[in-house]
This record gives structure tokens, sequence and C-alpha cells, in this order.
């Protein structure tokens, strides 16, 4: 059996510290499907204040933060328009369409990033013919794209659009608190022009389960229901919230470690034979490694490492995913880079 020692494959491999683990086990409980968990309460009033919004809702996962979100702003037979690589049209088992009976209208963007103008053309016209767009959804940091920043400028003017339109605007941000840290732009900031936002503390802050969504209070009023539809009604479970209330105080400020170990693997595998990386979507903590070699593509070599104790996994035939977390250190990865120079030679 393989035994991976340095997993790269994503920062959701991250495991409790034992601190993170120790506020878990001391966390005060109630039941959260009636409200009374007051450090799930703790949590979610925590993060609404953080991002200057009313009111926040802890669920389970990512996918059901934004397949909420969806479903609340939608109606049956509407779309809703998203880059063409983003989490929810690619990873979530066709939710908008199961979930919500919503159609994605995927646009291809720049790395991750939007064209306004196509943006305002995608947008449908006011007849019987087509469905009205009924959302408009923005990923940041983009994961496909290897971990890029959404422009800021860019955000702001989908919501001018937006406005004009009178869409709301959905941010998944899983791993919003990366471009923070990379920007020094605040979360709030990020998240005053959306109409809800979506945060997970099972990536890069290290907490083994949960995501948040916030909004408005009507709108969290709703997610409440359509949380419990979805089956993600929890009873005690301020045991994951401390978790989570653990990462907001000791592991944001720390993932400029987890930036500058991508951007140092990056720099590095530019140097192995048959590799290259573009380092223009080096932003946060995500390595796409493109491969060039006659004896490998993406699969075999991938394989080749986890032999070697190294987890990676392939995007497509050419292409590898390579994220760095709390869990893998400096010589973790300078160990990584050397096992590249062995399996692929100088």
């Amino acid at each position: 059996m393989v035994q991976i020692r340095i997993d790269l494959r994503s920062d959701t491999v991250t495991k409790p510290s034992p601190a993170m683990r120790e506020a878990m086990a001391g966390a005060a409980v109630g039941d959260d499907v009636y409200g009374e968990d007051p450090t799930v309460n703790k949590l979610q009033e925590r993060i609404a204040t953080i991002l200057h919004k009313e009111a926040a809702l802890y669920v389970p996962s990512g996918t059901m933060s934004n397949q909420i979100a969806i479903k609340c702003h939608t109606q049956p037979g509407m779309e809703i328009i998203c880059e063409q690589d983003c989490h929810l049209f690619n990873y979530e088992a066709s939710g908008p369409a199961f979930n919500s009976l919503v159609m994605p209208r995927p646009l291809k963007g720049q790395y991750g990033v939007l064209d306004i103008d196509e943006v305002r053309q995608a947008i449908r016209p006011d007849n019987i013919h087509a469905g009205p767009t009924g959302l408009i959804a923005v990923e940041n940091t983009h994961n496909r794209a290897g971990g890029t920043i959404y422009p800021l400028s860019a955000i702001q003017q989908l919501r001018v659009v937006a406005d004009e339109f009178k869409i709301p605007l959905h941010l998944d941000g899983a791993r919003l608190f990366n471009a923070v840290i990379a920007t020094g732009i605040p979360a709030h900031e990020w998240a005053k022009y959306f109409d809800s936002v979506s945060i997970c503390f099972s990536k890069g802050l290290g907490a083994p389960i949960g995501s948040i969504i916030v909004g408005t209070r009507e709108f969290i009023r709703k997610a409440v229901r359509v949380r419990k539809i979805f089956g993600g009604g929890m009873r005690q479970v301020g045991i994951l919230a401390a978790a989570c209330l653990y990462a907001l105080d000791n592991n944001i400020e720390r993932l400029v470690e987890d930036h500058e170990n991508a951007r140092f693997l990056a720099e590095r595998l530019q140097q192995v034979r048959g590799i290259s990386i573009d380092m223009q979507q080096v932003h946060t903590n995500i390595v796409m490694v493109n491969i060039n070699h006659p004896d490998y593509d993406a699969l075999t070599l991938s394989r080749r490492l986890a032999e070697a104790g190294v987890g990676m996994n392939p995007v497509n035939q050419q292409k590898m995913r390579a994220v760095t977390h709390l869990d893998v250190d400096r010589t973790a990865i300078e160990e990584t880079i050397a096992i590249f120079h062995k399996i692929l030679g100088d």
C-alpha cells in the first residue's frame, strides 16, 4: 500500500492540531436545530461581524453552502452565470440542476475572472423564450485557475452590472482568507459587493468540518429552512464550531507561509526537466504543474510521486495540482522538489 508522507493533494487533508482538539473537547454545546448551541451561535456572530453582514449560518460543507445560496436566490427555470472552471459547476455533482432546477450558464474566464462585457451579453432578455438570469456566482480564490485572486476592481464592475439588472451576486469564498492575506484587503471589503458569501473552514484554516454562509437576516432565515431540507440540520455541533473559532484565532495569519511555500515550489519546479509553471497563476497556495515530459503524463507521474511518498492530484492528462497547507512545511517542499528531480532527471 502506498504511504503518502507529503500530502499536496489538497488543503482539505489538514488534521486538527492538539490545541484545536483541546478547544473542541472543551466546547459548550446545545441543540443547534433549536438555535441553542452557544458555540455555533458565537461562530455565526463572529463571522457576520468580520464580513460586516447581518447574519450567518454554519453548515457541514462548502458544497452545501453554495447550494443553499443558489436555492435561496433563484426559482426553478432560471439560469446562473458562472465561470466555466468554477467549483459549483465542476465539483458539486450538478447540484444547481438537482437541488434548485436551475441551469448554469458557464462563461470562459481569464485565470477565473469573467469578462464584464461577456457577462452583460449572457444576461437573458426579458421574454418568454429564455430562462431569466437569477444569479451571478464568483469564486475567489479560484481553485482550477490555480488559486488566483479575483481582482476587487473586477468584482466592483460585476456589482454595477448586477445592480443594473437586479441580479444577486454570490461569492464562493471557500478560500477567501487566502485572498485576504495575499492582498491585505480585509474580508469585509471583498464581501460587501455580494448578497451572500460562503467561507470554508476545512481547507487552509485547518478545521476538520464546516463552512459558513452569510447574508441579510431574511436571507439567512430562508437558508436555515433550506439547510434543513438538504439534511444539514445538526445537533450538538459546537464541538465542530469550536475548531472553526480556533482556526479564526490562530490559522489566518499563518496562511502567508502556505503562499510562500507554494511560490518556492513553483519556482524550483520550473527548473525540473519536463515541467513548466505559469507563474501568473501562483497567487496563493495552489500550484498547477504542467507536464511536458516524453515518459510521463499527469496520471503516470502522480503515481510515481505517490510511490515516493508525495501526493498530487492530476487535473487533466498534462496537468497536476499541488496545494500547500499547514501540515506541509518548507522541509517537505524541498524534499518534494528533490523527488521530482530524481524521477524526471535534471
